[in-house]
């Protein structure tokens, strides 16, 4: 009876680890030289407890590496710990890095809370870690706009920190652009600079149409594939053509608004005039024609009568016919 009890308490042990484990993904791999972070998540009831991180596929053999009861190194070595451990009880997560990972820090780790209990086993959840020769890019596929610029990132491992890079298009090998002994290359176009510690960038200094498609940056024999996409600039709004009975508004400065101010002025006391005089002109017709002035008729009247006289008078003068044998005159 006695075995049968003590089975069953170490089964609900072990199911109680199952149902509230650690969780981390299960691989991941890193270019040799760079360091990785690895996540591991746990349940709420073991935010207190201590978490620690050590290398082995069975957890009776596992080395330990670091834990979080241990003192936190100070800031001046800080920089020169290979395995750092943090935990976040907030967020449930207890988080490891490894910096300058070497191909032999390759193999299986584990993260593990420690239970305490003598018949339970620690909550814990293994990962492969993977250091690897070569090369990889964060972002596979870019854009950016017609004329603009853009950034190409390109990871490589330790063994290719001395090697030349490269960046070609893809199926023109006469295409690519090689760095220089100080890791630079430069043109009127693209530039591209090597850190010199896993990382090496190319960058548009202004996008063509035809600088679209699938490219390669490479480091001594590795490559990796990258795919550009230039956008096409928006199209800006043209002027609109007015009509001539439309014009187009024109920003009003003091001195324009003067100009037009002499302007209106003087055409408004030409018109004035012009309306006045025309209206004295018509009002004097209408004037002489309704009521004409009688001294202007006399005035007339003399001119005339004198007229007449003086035309008489030259009538009687001037005809006259003379007939030398009677030597008298008629007067017509």
């Amino acid at each position: 009876m006695l075995q049968h009890f003590t089975l069953t308490f170490c089964l609900l042990q072990w199911i109680q680890v199952c149902l509230c484990s650690v969780t981390t993904d299960p691989e991941f791999g890193v270019l040799e030289g760079r360091n990785l972070t690895v996540p591991c998540h746990y349940e709420p009831q073991y935010a207190g407890y201590v978490k620690y991180w050590c290398r082995g596929r069975m957890k009776e053999f596992c080395t330990s590496l670091a834990r979080t009861d241990e003192p936190s190194p100070d800031i001046s070595t800080l920089s020169k710990q290979k395995v750092t451990i943090y935990d976040d009880p907030v967020q449930l997560v207890f988080s490891v890095t490894m910096t300058q990972l070497k191909e032999e820090d390759s193999g299986w780790y584990m993260c593990g809370v420690e239970n305490g209990g003598i018949w339970s086993a620690d909550p814990h959840a293994f990962t492969d870690i993977k250091v690897i020769h070569g090369m990889s890019v964060p972002h596979s596929r870019l854009s950016g706009e017609e004329g603009g610029s853009v950034s190409v990132e390109c990871l490589y491992s330790e063994k290719y920190r001395e090697s030349p890079k490269k960046w070609c298009r893809s199926g023109d090998w006469s295409s690519c652009l090689h760095t220089d002994s100080e890791g630079v290359h430069s043109d009127g176009s693209v530039d591209i600079k090597d850190d010199r510690t896993g990382a090496f960038t190319v960058t548009y200094k202004r996008l063509q149409v035809r600088d679209m498609g699938w490219y390669w940056c490479g480091a001594g024999s590795q490559k990796v594939a990258v795919h550009l996409q230039v956008l096409r600039r928006a199209t800006t709004m043209m002027p609109v053509t007015t009509s001539s009975t439309e014009s187009v508004p024109q920003p009003i400065t003091s001195t324009s608004w003067n100009t037009q101010s002499y302007v209106l002025g003087s055409a408004l006391v030409c018109a004035s005039f012009l309306l006045i005089l025309g209206f004295a002109i018509f009002a004097r017709k209408k004037l002489l024609k309704n009521d004409p002035d009688p001294r202007h008729d006399a005035e007339m009247k003399v001119r005339f009568n004198d007229y007449s006289e003086e035309v008489g008078e030259t009538q009687t003068s001037a005809i006259v016919f003379l007939n030398k044998n009677s030597q008298s005159s008629y007067m017509l």
